[in-house]
């Protein structure tokens, strides 16, 4: 069951990804990198958003949720905030995450590319 603190950022997150991408989609991009692109920005905004939270002592997104949106395509936005807020960084479960999200979808984008 998702803690209902976490369920705007959980719904938000879905929202943001989906709406992105079929604009992205719409606009011309390939699925794959619109796919990418669109969960590029929720990936980077839970990133600041539990940052904040830490620092302020609040209710903190769930690393499962950091970990499930670098892998579901906002591997981007997941590198940007780690580095951006200077968060998660000394958890060698991020990396490892973020390593293994990042070979994904550039097999995923070459294959594209090349198909």
């Amino acid at each position: 069951m998702i803690d209902p603190r976490n369920r705007p950022a959980l719904i938000g997150s879905v929202i943001a990804g989906v709406t992105a991408f079929v604009v992205l989609w719409w606009l011309g991009l390939s699925p794959i990198i619109a796919w990418i692109a669109g969960w590029t920005l929720p990936a980077f905004a839970m990133y600041g958003i539990d940052k904040r939270q830490a620092e302020q002592g609040g209710w903190r997104v769930p690393e499962v949720l950091l970990h499930g949106l670098a892998l579901i395509g906002g591997v981007i936005g997941a590198w940007a905030g780690r580095a951006a807020f200077r968060h998660k960084t000394q958890k060698p479960v991020f990396t490892i995450v973020l390593v293994a999200a990042r070979i994904r979808w550039a097999l995923l984008v070459a294959w594209d590319l090349l198909g």
